[in-house]
């Protein structure tokens, strides 16, 4: 797929996701902004030519290329606190053409956890600036970036597989809506007002009409400025124990390492449903001894089987329609580029064929025009050239015998793969 420095790379897509692994061993495998900066560092360092790196609360995956998998696999490990070994069980390593293909279902939300997720397509393309600010992006992952990001709008703009439920975030408020009445009455209260915490919140505002939210967060400040928008209630994160006393549904987004509510803190005997949406898992598994709580984790919302995500599937049909479209445009501009440095290879070799022949011959010939026969010359050439061009294009051909074929019968040295 890629030469460079001798070196021979293909193009991989490694990782793991909510399909294999659950929450508690996503979590082992995540990345923060640290460690994901560490990692597109070190990845330079060691000479990886192109790296893109995302981690959600549903996937952790690495796009770049690699002379083996294992560069990346080691990368993944390294600045995570996943194994090899744990790594082996629950991931899934594509290359090249499959590789691409994922690339595409992730970013166009059909292989979210939430069929037509689009949020994963705007983190995305945070990790390709990310990649592309410390210069580790190359043209082919630029262009195939490029090309998932239109894919996803086309799909969102001409189909509705984004209708309903869009995220994780937005599903837990579904599920409350389906499962709870919810009226002025209940007391809900959001502690974490990450980016999950604050979709949430905002969710929440937006199809309730429900006024008695409160908010908590290690941080008062960022608590109350979503607050201030919302015109929410905001306590400070010493009352947490008292404020899950009064209510009747604890949203948990805190995005912390270890759990931060467990039975302890809940002094209530009043019916509590506690929604866990954090990775790794913020809500510790012994509330489920108490009679009066309700556990869900983000793991069951993405097993709801209601009408919206039903009537998502009928448009799974069109939307690979659209992928497919583009990304034959990408393989075309692909097999194009494949072929180019052979094309210069080949010009050149002419061109000194050329300089050779009016070498000898120039003082055989009288009144010779150096003009004219350089003009002639060069058309021949470019006709030349476009011949060959013309036969590397055809689907018919296989581009990689042909490009053989004329390194061969022209020896030339400049073999460079795509």
């Amino acid at each position: 797929m890629y030469s460079g420095n001798n070196k021979h790379f293909s193009f991989y897509a490694i990782g793991i996701s909510y399909k294999k692994a659950d929450a508690e061993m996503r979590g082992t495998f995540s990345l923060s902004e640290d460690a994901t900066r560490n990692l597109l560092n070190e990845a330079k360092r060691d000479g990886i030519p192109s790296l893109v790196v995302i981690s959600t609360c549903n996937r952790t995956e690495l796009y770049g290329f690699a002379q083996h998998p294992f560069q990346l696999i080691r990368l993944l490990c390294e600045h995570s606190h996943g194994t090899v070994e744990d790594f082996q069980k629950i991931a899934y390593v594509h290359k090249n053409e499959k590789a691409c293909e994922h690339l595409f279902n992730v970013g166009t939300g059909l292989d979210s956890q939430i069929l037509g997720d689009f949020e994963i397509i705007g983190q995305l393309k945070i990790a390709f600036k990310k990649s592309k600010a410390i210069k580790l992006v190359n043209p082919y992952m630029e262009r195939l970036v490029n090309a998932v990001i239109q894919a996803s709008k086309r799909i969102k703009t001409e189909t509705q597989i984004s209708s309903g439920a869009t995220s994780v975030s937005f599903a837990s408020v579904q599920y409350i809506l389906e499962n709870y009445q919810v009226n002025n009455e209940k007391n809900i209260l959001l502690f974490g007002t990450g980016k999950i915490g604050r979709n949430t919140c905002e969710n929440l505002v937006k199809h309730t009409s429900n006024k008695k939210i409160t908010l908590i967060n290690r941080t008062k400040e960022k608590a109350e400025k979503i607050a201030g928008k919302f015109d929410l209630i905001v306590k400070d994160y010493a009352q947490l124990e008292e404020e899950i006393a009064q209510s009747d549904i604890l949203i948990v987004a805190t995005g912390a390492q270890n759990p931060t509510v467990s039975k302890n803190l809940i002094c209530t005997t009043r019916p509590l449903l506690i929604m866990d949406l954090s990775i790794p898992k913020n809500v510790n598994e012994d509330v489920k001894e108490l009679e009066n709580v309700q556990l869900v984790h983000l793991d069951e919302l993405s097993q709801m089987t209601n009408q919206t995500l039903a009537r998502r599937e009928k448009f799974i049909p069109q939307a690979l329609a659209i992928i497919e479209e583009i990304h034959t445009e990408f393989k075309i501009w692909q097999e194009s580029r494949k072929f180019a440095p052979t094309m210069q290879a080949l010009k050149a070799k002419l061109t000194k064929m050329k300089e050779a022949e009016i070498k000898s011959n120039r003082s055989k010939i009288n009144n010779f025009d150096q003009d004219q026969v350089d003009f002639i010359a060069d058309k021949i050439i470019q006709k030349i050239a476009g011949h060959f061009a013309n036969h590397l294009r055809d689907e018919n051909e296989s581009t990689d015998e042909a490009i053989d074929m004329l390194n061969k019968v022209f020896k030339l040295s400049d073999k460079v793969a795509s």
